[in-house]
C-alpha cells in the first residue's frame, strides 16, 4: 500500500469517528434518549430527574465531557456497580495501554530511526512505508541486534504486566467471592446423571436417599428439574397473546381520542379481543390438565443444596460414585446465569454436541477465507492493474484509488466480522453449556482463533501471494527475500484494520446507532411503551476477542512496524473511554462469574507473544542474521515456561473453589449469624423461570410451580 492511501485510511476514519463521537455527545443530552444511553442507570432508579433536562443551546453542541466523566471513574465504582468481569474488559483496555506505551517509546526513539536511517532493503522499500519498517534493513546487517534487544526487552516488559495482573485478577477475585458470599451458587451443587430409584421409580427421592447417606453433615435439600417442553410452549403462547390483547386495547384506546370510531370498528375490535381471550382460557385450561396430571416428565439433573459452602465446594470437586458416568457434581452456575435449555441434553451425548460446534465453527472459520482474500485483491490495487488492465479507468477520479486501497479493504473486512461474534454465539449455544458465562467463554475463544486465523494469517499470506505470485514463478531464488518484505509489509493493511475498528467501530459503540434507529421506527409505529430501557448485556464475546486480536498483532509489529505502535495506544485509550461510559451508564450485569474470562484473555495475549518471537526467528533468518534467530529460541521457551508457571500458579483457583476460602467464608457467616439464611435462600433460588406460575393481569391464575420439587 502506497503512502497516499495509507494516508487516505486514517483521514476518513479519523474524521468520521469525530463525527459520530459529536452526535453521540449531543444525542446523550438529549432526554428522549435517556433510555438508549442511561439505560442501566434509569433500570436502577426510573424516577431519577437528572435526565429531564430543561431547553438549553449546550444540548445541541458537541462537548468531551463523557470523556473526562468516564476518566473520573474508579476500578473500584466499577467492580462495586457491575462485577469483576466488566471490570476485565477495562483491566485489558489498560493492559493495551500500558502495554504499548513501553513499545511506542521503544519503536519510535529506537527502532524508527535505525530502520530509517539503513538503506539495505529493496529499492522499492524508499518509494513506501517499508523505509520505517524492518523491510529496510539490508541482510546480515548488525543492526538487526539492535532489534534482537528490543525484543527481549519489550517480551520481558509484556511478561512483567501479564504476570501482575493475572496477580490483581486472583486477589480481586477472592474478595469479590467473599463480599457477595451470599450468593446461592456457594452453596448450590448440579449434578448430573442421577439414576433412578428403584423402590419409588423415581429420580428425586434417588437424590435424597444418596446424598443423606453420602453427604449427612452438609446436605439440605435438592431441586430435580423436570422437562416440560409442551409446559413452556403453552406459556409462551400464553404470554404473546396476552401482549397481543394489550396491543388490540391500546389501539383501540388511541382510536377514540383521535378521531369518532365507527361502529363497524368497535364491533370488529372487540371480536377479535374476545377471541383472543377464549383462546387464552382453553391454554389455561391445558396448563392446569398438565399441571394436575403431572405429566412432566423428570430430568436427570438436580440442583444440591449444602448447608455450607465447604460441603458444596467438597462435594463439586469430587467424584461421587464408583461409576464416572453417575452422580456427576459440579459448581452451581449462579440462578440468573443458568442456561436452562441445555440441561435436558443427556451427559452421555455431550461429546457429539462440542463436535458439532467445533465442526461448524471450522467450516465458519475456513469459508471465510474467500470474503478476505477478495479484501486483499482490493488492497493489492496495483496488482490488479496488471492483470485487469480496464481497472485503470479508476485513477481517472483524483484520489479514488488511494481510497480504494486504504480505507475501502478495511472497513469491508471490519463489516464481514462485525456479524462473525453472533454467528458464533449461537453455534455455541448448541455446545451443550450449562450456563450462558460458558456459552459466551466459548464463544469467545471460537471468534478470537477465527480472528487471528482470518484477519491475521489469512490477511498476511494472501496479501503476500498476491503481490508476489508473478515473481515468485520467474525468480524462485528470491523468494525467501520476498517474503520476509511482504511480511513487513502488511503492516499497512493492518494499520488500516486498526484505525477502522478502533476509530470506526468504538466511535460506532458509543453512539448505538442500532438502538436509534429501532427507538425511531418504535416510537413512529407501536410507540415506545412506557419508556423501558434497552436494557442489554455487555457483549463479552465480542469484546474481547477484537481487542486481545489488536494486541496480537500489536505484539507481532511492535519490533517489525514501529509506526502501528502510537496508533494502537490511542486505540486502546479511546476503547478504555468508550467502554468506561459503556459499563457506568449503558450495560447490564446478567451475570457473573468473578473473572473467569481472565485466564482465557492471558492466554490471548501469550498466543500473541509467541507469535511474534516465531516471526522474529523467521525473520532473523530471511535476514541472514542466523545467530539472532538462534539467540531468540531461547525467549521462546522462556516464554513458554512462564505460560506453563502461570498454569499452575493461578489457574486452579479459578477454575475450583478452595476449601480454606470455603471455611473462611463460612466462619464469618457464623459470626454475624448469616449462614442458615443464605442456605435457606439458596435452596429456593433454582427455579426455571419459563415454568413459574403465571401471572396475567387480567387473569387471576393460581397455578403450581411444575417446573421442579424440592426435597
Amino acid at each position: 500500500m502506497n503512502p497516499q492511501g495509507l494516508l487516505a485510511s486514517a483521514v476518513i476514519n479519523i474524521g468520521l469517528a469525530f463525527v459520530i463521537l459529536a452526535l453521540f455527545s449531543i444525542s446523550k443530552k438529549q432526554p428522549s434518549n435517556a433510555p438508549i444511553y442511561y439505560a442501566r442507570r434509569l433500570s436502577q432508579d426510573p424516577e431519577n430527574g437528572t435526565f429531564h433536562r430543561s431547553f438549553t443551546l449546550s444540548r445541541f453542541l458537541p462537548s468531551i465531557s463523557w470523556i473526562s466523566c468516564a476518566s473520573r471513574v474508579s476500578e473500584d465504582q466499577i467492580l462495586q456497580t457491575s462485577g469483576l468481569d466488566a471490570l476485565l474488559v477495562i483491566r485489558l483496555l489498560k493492559f493495551g495501554i500500558n502495554f504499548f506505551m513501553a513499545c511506542s517509546l521503544i519503536g519510535l526513539v529506537v527502532l524508527l530511526p535505525v530502520n530509517y536511517s539503513s538503506r539495505g532493503g529493496p529499492p522499492s522499500s524508499h518509494k513506501t512505508m517499508d523505509s520505517f519498517t524492518i523491510a529496510n534493513i539490508g541482510k546480515g546487517s548488525n543492526w538487526l541486534w539492535v532489534h534482537f534487544a528490543c525484543l527481549w526487552i519489550i517480551t520481558f516488559y509484556g511478561l512483567f504486566l501479564l504476570y501482575k495482573e493475572y496477580n490483581d485478577i486472583l486477589i480481586k477475585r477472592i474478595d469479590r467471592l467473599r463480599n457477595i458470599r451470599h450468593r446461592p451458587d456457594q452453596f448450590s451443587v448440579l449434578v448430573r446423571q442421577i439414576p433412578i430409584c428403584v423402590d419409588h421409580k423415581a429420580r428425586r427421592c434417588s437424590v435424597d436417599h444418596f446424598f443423606s447417606k453420602q453427604h449427612p453433615y452438609s446436605y439440605y435439600s435438592s431441586w430435580i428439574l423436570y422437562n416440560g417442553k409442551e409446559f413452556e410452549d403453552l406459556t409462551d403462547r400464553a404470554k404473546y397473546i396476552t401482549r397481543k390483547i394489550e396491543d388490540l386495547r391500546k389501539r383501540s384506546t388511541v382510536k377514540k381520542h383521535n378521531r369518532k370510531p365507527l361502529l363497524s370498528d368497535v364491533s370488529h375490535g372487540n371480536s377479535k379481543i374476545a377471541l383472543h381471550e377464549e383462546k387464552l382460557r382453553e391454554i389455561f385450561h391445558r396448563i392446569h390438565q398438565l399441571q394436575g396430571e403431572n405429566m412432566l416428565k423428570e430430568v436427570p439433573v438436580a440442583f444440591v443444596t449444602l448447608k455450607s459452602r465447604w460441603g458444596a465446594a467438597l462435594t463439586a470437586q469430587s467424584q461421587q460414585h464408583s461409576h464416572p458416568l453417575q452422580w456427576i457434581t459440579e459448581r452451581a452456575p449462579e440462578p440468573r446465569d443458568v442456561y436452562w435449555r441445555n440441561l435436558t441434553i443427556s451427559y452421555r451425548i455431550l461429546p457429539l454436541y462440542r463436535i458439532g460446534v467445533f465442526v461448524a465453527a471450522s467450516l465458519l472459520t475456513i469459508f471465510f477465507a474467500i470474503p478476505v482474500t477478495a479484501v486483499q485483491g482490493i488492497a493489492k490495487f496495483e496488482k490488479i492493474k496488471k492483470w485487469f488492465p480496464p481497472v485503470r479507468a479508476i485513477e481517472l477520479i483524483p484520489g479514488l484509488s488511494s481510497v480504494l486501497m486504504g480505507y475501502l479493504p478495511s472497513v469491508i473486512l471490519n463489516g464481514f466480522i462485525y456479524v462473525v461474534p453472533f454467528a458464533m454465539l449461537g453455534i455455541a449455544k448448541f455446545g451443550g453449556s450449562v450456563s450462558r458465562s460458558q456459552v459466551e467463554i466459548k464463544t469467545c475463544n471460537m471468534v478470537f482463533y477465527f480472528l487471528v486465523g482470518n484477519v491475521f494469517f489469512i490477511s498476511l499470506v494472501s496479501g503476500s501471494l498476491l503481490e508476489e505470485i508473478g515473481e515468485s514463478f520467474t525468480h524462485p531464488q528470491n523468494f525467501p527475500s520476498r517474503l520476509a518484505s511482504a511480511v513487513s509489509a502488511q503492516a499497512d493493511f493492518l494499520l488500516t484494520y486498526i484505525l477502522a475498528d478502533g476509530l470506526s467501530g468504538f466511535s460506532l459503540e458509543a453512539l448505538q446507532a442500532g438502538m436509534l434507529l429501532l427507538d425511531f421506527i418504535k416510537s413512529h409505529t407501536c410507540g415506545r411503551g412506557e419508556g423501558n430501557p434497552y436494557l442489554y448485556s455487555l457483549p463479552y464475546f465480542r469484546v474481547i476477542p477484537v481487542v486481545s486480536l489488536s494486541i496480537l498483532i500489536g505484539s507481532v509489529y511492535a519490533v517489525v512496524s514501529p509506526l502501528l505502535l502510537p496508533v494502537l495506544v490511542g486505540y486502546f485509550f479511546l476503547g478504555y473511554a468508550v467502554y468506561v461510559n459503556q459499563i457506568q451508564d449503558v450495560y447490564e450485569t446478567v451475570y457473573e462469574t468473578c473473572g473467569q474470562y481472565w485466564p482465557h484473555i492471558h492466554h490471548y495475549i501469550f498466543v500473541g507473544f509467541i507469535l511474534m518471537q516465531i516471526t522474529m526467528i523467521g525473520l532473523f533468518g530471511l535476514k541472514s542474521k542466523p545467530a539472532a534467530a538462534i539467540a531468540t529460541i531461547p525467549l521462546l521457551l522462556i516464554t513458554i515456561m512462564f505460560n506453563e508457571y502461570c498454569k499452575m500458579r493461578f489457574l486452579p483457583t479459578f477454575l475450583h473453589n478452595s476449601i480454606q476460602n470455603a471455611v473462611e467464608n463460612d466462619e464469618l457467616d457464623e459470626k454475624s449469624g448469616q449462614l442458615e439464611v443464605n442456605y435457606k435462600n439458596a435452596s429456593n433460588a433454582y427455579f426455571k423461570p419459563s415454568l413459574q406460575p403465571l401471572n396475567f393481569t387480567e387473569f387471576d391464575s393460581t397455578l403450581t410451580q411444575p417446573s421442579v420439587s424440592s426435597l
